[in-house]
């Protein structure tokens, strides 16, 4: 009886196994077709190794991408919201990507970045095969990041037949030797990798003529070129003063902190914020007085606002604008102590406004706060802004005033969107000089670069002077605002510069790259 026992438990497993390796013929079989299904037309996967709502430039892809009749799908990490105009399109689907377990953020950075990078590679693989009934036309991706982005990408290709389209932003090696050293050896295990599976694709991207030239001849790259220059979206804009009373009567209990409660002008809302203010008016009509309220306008006794974006990486080194502000802090007393009326020649109060989230703010603002204690003229503050308030912050003429940009490049390749920002708003730019800023900045047509603290400060109160009749600075932003004002999609302005919306440059550079269908004239 034993014997039978054993035999009919051998039979059975037999039974078990062959059931089993049918089972997994069969689903290998299915797996196989759900490959094999050919990509779906006027559809498009847009990956974004990182949140989604800090990544303006893919967001506006999608939009893009979206209005153009496009399935969209948009893969990444769930955290800022949206640009409200791309979360209205019908067309347009979000696919998060889950989070590394926070267990990790305990666990040795040695041990914990194989895991991490696993747990990623595997979710974006699984993302991009099967949450989507049928494979996309095209995967655009941005880079960096590029370890593993790019070889998952290139596999799926591969794989399902997708067309990959690659974004480049900036190259992902140099950032790596920001921190580990341009000589290190996992830099050069980056620049191959990135090289071998970056080299070849549908089409590439590049936000200078500069990438364009230097991946083109060093590279030798396999597929389409085109530079997308960043530019703005329609909802950029100079903001009228109502605009602005509105958003600062939102951002009023935020401005309520010690550090500025007594450095601006009190506010008494809903009739006057810290940059605007009403004026009641009497009307007598039939011996009896009636009262009404002007429209908001900005007030005379304003501070000067300055605003900076930022997402606080190495390739900014703000020590060089808490320099500049030391300098402007001793010039201001040393200007003003002299100055014979109110108006003539004085240098104003100046609030910086730094906006964005990163790992080095801590540092910065506790420095800041340390020395600002004993500071008459300069504040300086953190603020993060939800998509829709950004551009208002930007352009508020004679509110915000001028923006700084600090942004240096890892690889002197890309540019900085946040000046393409303040441009959009008519916001003249003071910028930190690199390789090839001139593509993007001319020195007094739309802004100024400068090389030192020193030359930043001297540019603060050249332009400031006598605020909030600033001469120079209102020359600069008119010409700033007669070089960007034109009628014509894309009308190549003096000093070879050229200007447009985001919408008007992607239909001429990207939309015949991704409808066949489409002439270059259209």
């Amino acid at each position: 009886m034993a014997l039978l026992t054993e035999e009919g438990q051998e039979r059975n497993l037999r039974i078990v196994l062959t059931l089993t390796c049918l089972l997994l013929l069969f689903n290998a079989a299915k797996l196989s077709r759900y490959v094999k299904r050919r990509p779906h037309l006027r559809t498009v996967a847009i990956l974004v190794v990182g949140d989604v709502g800090r990544s303006p430039r893919m967001m506006y892809h999608a939009e893009s991408f979206a209005k153009l009749g496009f399935k969209t799908y948009i893969i990444g990490y769930k955290g800022s919201k949206p640009v409200p105009s791309l979360t209205s399109l019908p067309h347009v689907q979000f696919l998060y990507l889950p989070e590394p377990p926070t267990i990790l953020k305990r666990v040795p950075f040695i041990l914990s970045a194989p895991i991490k990078l696993a747990q990623q590679a595997f979710v974006i693989l699984f993302t991009l095969m099967f949450s989507m009934t049928y494979p996309p036309e095209f995967i655009l991706l941005q880079n960096p990041p590029s370890v593993p982005t790019l070889a998952l990408v290139w596999i799926v290709g591969k794989v399902r037949g997708s067309k990959v389209i690659i974004d480049w932003h900036n190259l992902g090696y140099s950032i790596l030797a920001l921190k580990l050293g341009a000589t290190h050896p996992f830099v050069n295990i980056a620049q191959r990798f990135e090289k071998t599976f970056g080299r070849c694709a549908y089409a590439h991207l590049f936000v200078t003529n500069a990438m364009r030239e230097h991946l083109s001849k060093n590279w030798n790259l396999i597929g389409r070129q085109a530079v997308l220059h960043d530019r703005p979206p329609a909802h950029f804009h100079r903001c009228l003063p109502p605009e602005i009373h509105e958003l600062f009567l939102r951002l009023g209990p935020s401005l309520a902190t010690p550090a500025l409660k007594d450095f601006m002008p009190t506010p008494n809302p809903p009739y006057s914020t810290q940059f605007t203010t009403t004026a009641w008016v009497s009307d007598e009509l039939h011996s009896s007085v009636s009262y009404s309220v002007n429209m908001p306008k900005l007030r005379d006794d304003r501070v000067a606002l300055l605003v900076s974006s930022t997402s606080w990486t190495p390739d900014e080194d703000f020590s060089l604008l808490l320099d500049a502000l030391k300098i402007y802090e001793e010039r201001a007393r040393e200007v003003n102590g002299r100055a014979l009326s109110y108006n003539s020649g004085r240098l104003p109060r100046i609030w910086v406004v730094i906006t964005g989230k990163g790992p080095l703010r801590d540092v910065f603002m506790s420095e800041v706060a340390r020395l600002q204690e004993k500071w008459a003229f300069v504040r300086c503050t953190n603020m993060w802004l939800e998509a829709e308030d950004y551009p208002l912050l930007l352009g508020k003429a004679g509110s915000a005033d001028m923006g700084i940009c600090l942004h240096s490049s890892s690889s002197a390749l890309d540019l900085p969107m946040k000046v393409v920002d303040m441009f959009g708003c008519g916001l003249p730019v003071c910028a930190l000089e690199f390789k090839c800023l001139p593509e993007l900045v001319k020195d007094g047509l739309n802004g100024l670069i400068f090389k030192d603290s020193k030359q930043l400060a001297e540019q603060m109160e050249a332009l400031l002077r006598s605020f909030p009749k600033a001469t120079r600075l209102e020359a600069l932003r008119s010409s700033l605002q007669e070089a960007t004002r034109s009628h014509h999609p894309c009308l190549r302005r003096r000093d070879d510069w050229e200007w447009c919306t985001w919408s008007d440059n992607w239909n001429r550079v990207v939309k015949p790259l991704v409808l066949r269908d489409v002439e270059l004239s259209d």
